[in-house]
């Protein structure tokens, strides 16, 4: 299987969680170290535009293609497995609670969660720590350039 992700160019050749750590996110808390990964390259990239506006559109993205072997272990959860504001903004404490969850008892390498920004699609969120994630290896990447037409000036 391959997964994506949009990097910026000083951090493209490293996957690691440390980024998500920082301040946390939907799936996880701060100082949970955590990958967030798309099953496709318009998710990622989606992911990543809900974020961004033109003033702060940094130029300097990679999209990176990363492998994950087939018999990788995945937690796969869909909407009815969610608690009922699990695609609510500002990310609510339950979702965090999922993923540093995920990551504490270390039982599966992969957790496949429904995107809240393209309904029906998933992403898949990374442990780091697992013994598995040794295998996981980027094996493309390239510059990424956002269409202007997604940031309209006016």
């Amino acid at each position: 299987m391959e997964v994506f992700r949009l990097a910026r160019e000083k951090y493209k050749d490293v996957l690691s969680g440390k980024g998500a750590a920082i301040k946390g996110a939907r799936w996880n808390s701060a100082g949970v170290e955590i990958i967030y990964t798309a099953a496709n390259k318009s998710l990622a990239m989606a992911e990543v535009a809900v974020s961004l506006s033109m003033k702060t559109l940094p130029a300097d993205f990679y999209m990176l293609t990363i492998y994950v072997p087939d018999a990788t272990s995945v937690l796969k959860l869909n909407t009815t497995d969610l608690p009922v504001d699990w695609n609510k903004f500002p990310h609510p404490l339950s979702t965090k609670k999922i993923g540093d969850d995920f990551i504490k008892q270390g039982k599966f390498c992969l957790l496949q969660i429904p995107s809240v920004v393209t309904p029906g699609d998933y992403n898949f969120l990374i442990n780091p720590n697992h013994p598995e994630f040794s295998l996981i290896k980027i094996i493309a990447e390239y510059p990424f350039g956002f269409d202007n037409r997604l940031f309209p000036l006016v």
